[in-house]
């Protein structure tokens, strides 16, 4: 008899790692997927596995999700009847530079689980990354569900919004249900080295300059990891899959924070001054996110309850726990 698991796929990434631990803690059996890519630190996303390695309900493989033949052969052993897909090339930066890993992983790696997905028998829900930089130059604020989203501004993004049109086609051809989730600015321990707070951070301990883009004039939608893990785990649950088999939700914070005031909280929690090095816009990027979560709230009962000078408190008391310092 084969065995029931639920599949999250980047379970050595920073969402993966938490959305494991948290099924794990509420008994889930869990089998993690993960390439190790070299984008960032190895030894990081080996050192979050190390944390679920006591889990006698979790297994991991190193596997790449756009290896078709591995990618079978691992389904075929568990048959699994619910997804979680996380694997991702991130950062909108580096889909300038590398784009042809954004659309292996991000678009091949998400349309082979699909493949897999629609042939097996009495399949639950496919969960599925995407991301608030689908929104592009958006004007309208918040951010809905129900916004056009055809014009995207980075690779990254462009990415993102192929994810959502291809679980669309998929849910529409085979009738499977796919859940896809637009995450907003999303932080906290165990978080990425290119992210804000982690990239802030690593420079002031080192007294280097921060790099401020469009000369401080930023907002974003900041979340709290925990936020997102609720939102998350809510998704994969749902109780509106045949009502509504193909859904999209924002889970953000549904506030904006001003990019120098997340700075002053960041010096705040670790007690060091920021060198400033003011830029201007960087390619791809935007000014400001925010999202609209009615329909989050509505359907999955999402509530986001960490304010942001909490949410980096916590971030920079685990910094400091992880390097000693």
């Amino acid at each position: 008899m084969k065995k029931t698991s639920i599949l999250v796929t980047g379970a050595a990434g920073f969402i993966g790692f938490h959305l494991t631990n948290f099924l794990l803690k509420k008994g889930f059996s869990v089998v993690g997927v993960d390439n190790l890519s070299p984008y960032y630190s190895v030894d990081l996303k080996r050192d979050r596995l190390k944390q679920l390695e006591g889990h006698s309900n979790f297994i991991f493989y190193e596997a790449d999700i756009s290896n078709k033949k591995m990618m079978k052969s691992l389904w075929n052993k568990y048959e699994f009847k619910k997804i979680v897909n996380l694997a991702a090339q991130a950062g909108v930066r580096y889909s300038l530079i590398n784009p042809f890993e954004y659309i292996k992983t991000n678009v091949t790696g998400l349309l082979v689980l699909l493949e897999l997905a629609r042939f097996q028998e009495n399949f639950e829900n496919f969960v599925y990354a995407s991301s608030s930089s689908v929104y592009g130059k958006n004007n309208k604020h918040p951010f809905s569900v129900e916004d056009r989203v055809d014009t995207p501004i980075s690779v990254y993004a462009a990415t993102k919004r192929m994810d959502e049109l291809l679980a669309h086609t998929y849910t529409h051809l085979y009738n499977f249900p796919t859940t896809g989730l637009r995450f907003f600015t999303v932080y906290g321990p165990w978080g990425r080295p290119d992210q804000a707070a982690f990239l802030f951070a690593d420079k002031m301990r080192k007294k280097e300059p921060i790099h401020i883009f469009n000369n401080g004039e930023m907002q974003r939608d900041f979340t709290y990891i925990d936020d997102i893990i609720t939102g998350i785990y809510a998704s994969l649950m749902r109780e509106n899959l045949k009502k509504n088999p193909y859904r999209l939700y924002n889970l953000g914070n549904s506030h904006t924070v001003e990019l120098m005031k997340y700075v002053e909280l960041l010096e705040d929690s670790l007690g060091i001054k920021a060198q400033k090095k003011f830029m201007p816009m960087q390619m791809g990027d935007v000014k400001a996110t925010c999202a609209d979560i009615a329909q989050s709230q509505k359907e999955l009962g999402y509530n986001p309850k960490t304010p942001v000078e909490e949410g980096l408190k916590n971030f920079i008391d685990w910094y400091k726990t992880y390097y000693k310092i």
